[in-house]
């Protein structure tokens, strides 16, 4: 942690050199952009999404890659070999692992959803089967899950094992998290609606993801989970487009749009949810006002969670969420929202 070298007042991360209301007011939002190039290049990954003119276009995600010849996508999971688009893993596999976390668990939304309300103050073990997808569509500073980039030794999982593991007798809920689905989403809806179908819906499907796929396999990511009593996460990391660009390397426009399009179609339903993490002086009230108004517009009773941030990757040189920032937040959110809930509180300080 340093001070801001631009104001020489406010605290500012050292990856970043500046401060919140500096990032917020930058000229050239471009080389904020810029400033993930080399913590990039560290995993192997493209700086910039590729945009060649007689590149293999891949419409999974917002960063709508264009690759040329011997190129990798952003997210690093695909590429352009012999003027054919191949992934790393052979069709019908995924850089994923999946493992079982007891119910209620501390996934974002277990403090309303059904799944973890049915495990509290029953005998009958239930478990949330979480299914961690390597690869991300965005670039966060602060990954809570940066090993996600190691996509040279993830494991590979065929999506006959995954649905063999969701049919385990205690599974009542599955989550596709990571890293974030989206760069593996082919392979995540068809996992999905198999484990749908062969439990008879008996499975939870939840998605916990940043929101950049394209809208129509959104909508057939949201529809499994309406189906099967599921959950949809979006994680709305920030509201000034500049600060965003800062922190995630990418900007929010498809984030925010799937967001309003997925909780206008399911409002009132308990389907469509958010979380934000609480990044110390960056995700401050103003990011959060910001965030809560772009709720209420659809669903003011939607639920909604702030966590706490704890240091990580490469803004590791930042303390835990200043309890004054989590109340300064809470209060900001509750002026839109009548659901806000406090995540990772056991992190407060004092």
């Amino acid at each position: 942690m340093i001070d801001c070298i631009q104001c020489n007042t406010n605290p500012a991360a050292a990856c970043f050199t500046l401060c919140t209301d500096c990032l917020r007011a930058y000229p050239h939002p471009d080389n904020l952009v810029r400033l993930h190039a080399r913590a990039r290049e560290k995993y192997g990954l493209v700086s910039v999404p590729p945009d060649s003119d007689d590149g293999i276009p891949c419409a999974l995600c917002a960063n709508r890659c264009r690759m040329g010849e011997g190129e990798r996508g952003y997210c690093g999971i695909r590429a352009n070999q012999g003027g054919e688009l191949k992934e790393l893993v052979p069709a019908g596999s995924a850089l994923a692992h999946a493992y079982l976390d007891r119910l209620p668990s501390n996934c974002c939304a277990a403090w309303f959803c059904q799944g973890s309300r049915d495990c509290q103050g029953s005998r009958e073990q239930g478990y949330n089967l979480a299914v961690f997808f390597y690869g991300c569509s965005f670039d966060c500073f602060y990954c809570q899950n940066a090993g996600h980039k190691f996509l040279d030794d993830a494991p590979r999982m065929t999506e006959g094992e995954l649905v063999q593991k969701a049919m385990g007798r205690t599974v009542r809920c599955v989550c596709f998290f990571g890293g974030t689905p989206e760069p593996q989403m082919s392979f995540a809806l068809r996992a999905a609606e198999r484990i749908a179908r062969e439990s008879g819906g008996t499975r939870r499907i939840c998605w916990e993801w940043n929101g950049t796929a394209d809208p129509r396999l959104a909508v057939k990511a949201a529809e499994l989970s309406k189906e099967t009593g599921g959950t949809v996460k979006f994680d709305l990391k920030a509201f000034t487009p500049a600060l965003h660009l800062a922190l995630c390397g990418a900007g929010n426009q498809r984030t925010l749009a799937n967001f309003r399009m997925l909780a206008g179609r399911y409002a009132g339903e308990e389907l469509v949810t958010a979380v934000t993490l609480l990044v110390p002086w960056y995700v401050d009230a103003r990011e959060v006002a910001g965030i809560a108004s772009i709720i209420a517009e659809v669903d003011p009773a939607m639920p909604y969670s702030l966590l706490v941030f704890h240091p990580d990757f490469l803004m590791d040189d930042l303390p835990v969420t200043p309890r004054e920032q989590v109340h300064a937040c809470r209060d900001a959110a509750r002026k839109h929202l009548s659901r806000v809930n406090i995540g990772n509180r056991q992190l407060l300080q004092g």
